[in-house]
């Protein structure tokens, strides 16, 4: 099993997402089943299908964030000497040249890489076009 580096904050919350799942999730979705079964005949009932679904996305997630916690090799990137360089838990500041705008990313690892957030996988293209560039 090949370790994955992930942040501090990033390990932290994926394990928010699990509790959630496993202590507030998991319960309503297993009541909503209950519910369902309660209405009778389950080979036409369309809410204990959509429960069971939606029980099988939650329990897929459930195993894929404890695989990845399994795999974790958290950096805590306070500790971490860059000597100027852009490294693993860096934060970034990209200009578009055609308007000016600096918009602010942060190197991660794959599993909380997320563009929508500001967050560039290390592995990715353009994470390793700037992985070990100067930061000025």
């Amino acid at each position: 099993m090949e370790k994955e580096p992930i942040t501090n904050l990033g390990l932290e919350k994926l394990k928010e997402e699990l509790i959630f799942l496993k202590e507030k999730k998991r319960p309503e979705i297993v009541a909503a089943i209950a519910e369902a079964r309660s209405h009778g005949d389950l080979k036409e009932n369309a809410e204990y299908h959509a429960a069971k679904e939606q029980q099988s996305h939650s329990e897929g997630r459930i195993q894929a964030i404890n695989d990845i916690i399994a795999r974790a090799n958290v950096i805590d990137v306070t500790k971490i000497t860059n000597d100027g360089k852009i490294i693993f838990g860096s934060t970034v500041y990209l200009e578009n040249l055609d308007n000016g705008e600096k918009l602010q990313y942060k190197i991660v690892g794959k599993d909380e890489a997320d563009l929508k957030n500001k967050l560039i996988y290390f592995k990715s293209p353009i994470g390793k076009g700037l992985i070990g560039k100067n930061k000025n």
